[in-house]
């Protein structure tokens, strides 16, 4: 039963649930209020307030005073159904019909996929046709339609009286875990990952495809392995064409890694620096919402990419710089010394690393570092960088430190009042727009190795493992092209 109380409020009814034990507080005309005791008995969930006047205003139509028919279920059985679709009543905007809110128990609304494959995760509506996203499954729902099968195993689309029609699955045990931030979608192709497979997937007319095969197979397995609960952030870059895909950890310590795949090369072709939100391709523009400092965890701001007006590697209010990793492998069964390192491109690449292979683990335990060449980059000061670049390097006579130090202006010589070029280079040195520089070895000696460190020419090893990258003084932001790079090298004996 309810009860009708008098209140201040014109036009309105304050219907308080009948309890089963006396003592209920009165109450004080706040809805939801919690300044009045509560008790077993007596909580302000069990007010409502009901309007006389239809819509409330003043000298509209009243509700009549007759009896009012309506059915209370003081303990309802509700279930959850994770893997199953419910669907209400029609909206139709030209007949102003409005049936959203309706959910006949009359009617069959309702349609379950297979509870194995785990919980519902994505509904994706494709021209009459609904794609169902299950943790372990990808399913087709045909709508307003079901189909019957020939005798031959054909198919024939015909009309049905169910909104939600046969489900049928792709081929391939796959799903998208649950991590529905993933998907995104371009034409036919829809992207997506499944964390709990180490997989990232691309469904299309042909069904699915495992794209993560392209050559990252251990990247995805090992970044997906240590997710923990964190987030895949997926978005198609409509300005590249370009799925772009972002795997967020809930670490601090794990760092986020960014990626892009492009369908052109069927390969992967870039990571990048920053840390989306979410991301959105809008009129061949391509947005990302991300933190307002390069640090910040916060992700409030919007921002466009590939703007004319910004420098390159930019992103949210932080310049970042740009690095390939690449190979050195000629004759791979040859032992050899690598004496230079040489590019073709833009002034303004330095070699972070210069690493060579690694024997092993030696006898008794004997630590594989001691047999590797190494000449690696220290940015604090503490050791020579490996290879400065062009700008970087360059000194003269009087300031020779200069190609030592993290320099911020590139030191000139005065001659008769005109500025000529430095004489020397640190690093590397350009002819006819090539640009070459001498290794110096960093490492220690390796067992009955009699000369080794920086008494040495050049990188011993079977192959070599280079990071280059931008530097932060020639043209910061501006275009760096990078058109090959190689190594003179000679044949060693161990």
């Amino acid at each position: 039963m309810a009860a009708l109380i008098e209140v201040k409020y014109f036009n309105s009814f304050i219907l308080r649930k009948t309890l089963a034990a006396s003592g209920a507080a009165a109450w004080n005309g706040s809805r939801g209020n919690n300044t009045y005791p509560k008790t077993a008995t007596s909580n302000d969930k069990n007010w409502a307030v009901e309007e006389s006047r239809i819509r409330g205003g003043y000298n509209n139509v009243s509700t009549d005073y007759g009896a009012k028919a309506y059915v209370v279920d003081d303990n309802p059985i509700a279930s959850v159904r994770t893997n199953a679709l419910i669907y209400s009543g029609i909206f139709n905007s030209r007949t102003g019909i409005n049936d959203t809110n309706v959910f006949s128990v009359g009617t069959d609304i309702t349609r379950g996929v297979d509870p194995i494959n785990g919980s519902i995760q994505k509904l994706y509506a494709e021209d009459t046709n609904l794609i169902i996203f299950q943790e372990k499954k990808v399913s087709n729902a045909l709508i307003d339609k079901d189909a019957i099968f020939t005798a031959e195993g054909q198919s024939l689309t015909t009309s049905g009286i169910q909104v939600i029609g046969q489900v049928r699955a792709y081929a391939g045990n796959f799903g998208i875990s649950k991590n529905p931030e993933s998907f995104a979608i371009y034409g036919t192709r829809k992207y997506f990952t499944d964390k709990d497979r180490n997989a990232v997937l691309r469904l299309a007319t042909d069904g699915i495809t495992e794209i993560s095969n392209y050559g990252m197979i251990d990247f995805f397995r090992d970044e997906f392995g240590q997710l923990n609960g964190g987030k895949i952030i997926g978005g198609w870059d409509i300005y590249n064409k370009q799925y772009v895909v972002s795997i967020q950890a809930n670490s601090t310590v794990i760092p986020y890694k960014t990626i892009s795949f492009d369908e052109q090369v069927k390969g992967w072709t870039s990571l990048y620096s920053y840390k989306p939100a979410s991301s959105i391709s809008l009129k061949s523009k391509f947005y990302t919402a991300g933190p307002t400092t390069k640090e910040a965890n916060d992700s409030g701001a919007l921002y466009q990419h590939y703007v004319t007006s910004q420098p390159r590697s930019y992103f949210y209010g932080a310049q970042y710089d740009s690095s390939v990793e690449f190979v050195f492998n000629p004759k791979v069964s040859m032992s050899k010394v690598f004496k230079t390192v040489n590019y073709e491109g833009s002034n303004g690449w330095q070699v972070n690393s210069f690493v060579s292979d690694f024997t092993g683990i030696g006898y008794p335990n004997t630590d594989f570092d001691l047999y590797q060449t190494v000449n690696t980059q220290d940015k604090t000061g503490e050791k020579t960088p490996s290879v400065l670049s062009y700008n970087e390097g360059t000194y003269d006579s009087s300031i020779p430190s200069k190609a030592f130090a993290n320099i911020t202006t590139i030191p000139f010589t005065q001659n008769s009042g005109v500025l000529v070029p430095p004489l020397f280079h640190a690093g590397f040195t350009r002819k006819e727009n090539k640009y070459m520089a001498n290794l110096v070895n960093t490492s220690i000696a390796a067992p009955g190795e009699v000369i080794f460190g920086d008494k040495m020419t050049g990188i011993k090893g079977y192959f070599a493992t280079v990071k280059i990258s931008t530097d932060t003084l020639t043209d910061p932001g501006g275009m760096k092209e990078l058109f090959a790079a190689s190594s003179d090298y000679v044949e060693s004996a161990y």
